[in-house]
């Protein structure tokens, strides 16, 4: 299966602190990849750098076949981004804001258009396709953000905690969204807090002090780890912080 994330031995340093500690781990072309840890544990970080916007310290980094070391602008250009804060402008339309974001990543003209139909009838928001984003529910807006992530087709998407404040039939929503998004081929990393939507994920990235203390698919780690839940897992891996010891 082709890898589109392949990590190294990477090291993320600031000063004398170590955020990220040797890591090594890939993730396949059409895999949803779940990266999991308590705050401070490094996922942002690492987050950052595989998105091109931070500079490893040592080690290996390839997405989309582009080096993190040498070619941060075009792992930009080539993935889609969704923050866990809302980012959109609420008082552009669901249409204007797709439009809006398509320009700037090159679109224009008639790819533009038949592009931002395209997102609005496979996200099903062809009824709130008029509607400034301000009047739309969470989960709505989070459903634009997603539909804008994508407007240039990236292979990969990283979603930052995306249904953080969203009502449980929302976030069930969103992830039936993200499984089609699967299917079609499209890579796809999260982060998230809940761990009922780990369980959802192909595989599995437990992140504690910077290092990785779980990887693999949900059904195993379960089983390797002798419990019955994502949540007992994770619990029982992040008492062992550092930063609960201090």
């Amino acid at each position: 299966m082709k890898r589109v994330i392949e990590v190294e031995n990477l090291v993320k340093q600031f000063g004398n602190f170590t955020a990220v500690n040797n890591l090594t781990f890939s993730v396949a072309k059409g895999e949803i990849f779940g990266l999991l840890g308590a705050n401070g544990a490094g996922k942002t970080t690492t987050i950052r750098m595989l998105c091109g916007l931070l500079l490893p310290t040592s080690g290996k980094i390839t997405v989309a076949g582009y080096d993190a070391f040498t070619q941060p602008e075009q792992i930009r250009a080539s993935i889609g981004y969704m923050s866990q804060k809302f980012s959109l402008y609420s008082d552009l339309t669901v249409w204007e804001n797709i439009r809006f974001f398509g320009g700037i990543y090159g679109l224009w003209g008639r790819e533009l258009k038949l592009r931002t139909s395209e997102l609005v009838d496979e996200f099903k928001m062809n009824e709130f396709r008029d509607v400034m984003v301000e009047s739309l529910p969470l989960g709505w807006r989070q459903r634009v953000s997603l539909a804008v992530s994508m407007v240039h087709k990236p292979p990969i998407i990283f979603l930052d905690e995306p249904t953080s404040g969203v009502d449980p039939i929302a976030r069930r929503m969103f992830w039936e969204t993200i499984h089609h998004i699967s299917l079609q081929g499209t890579t796809v990393m999260v982060t998230t807090h809940y761990m009922d939507e780990a369980e959802y994920c192909h595989t599995l990235l437990i992140m504690v002090d910077g290092m990785i203390q779980a990887l693999g698919k949900p059904d195993e780690l379960k089983s390797k780890h002798a419990v019955e839940s994502m949540n007992e897992l994770f619990l029982s891996l992040a008492r062992n912080s550092n930063a609960n010891m201090m």
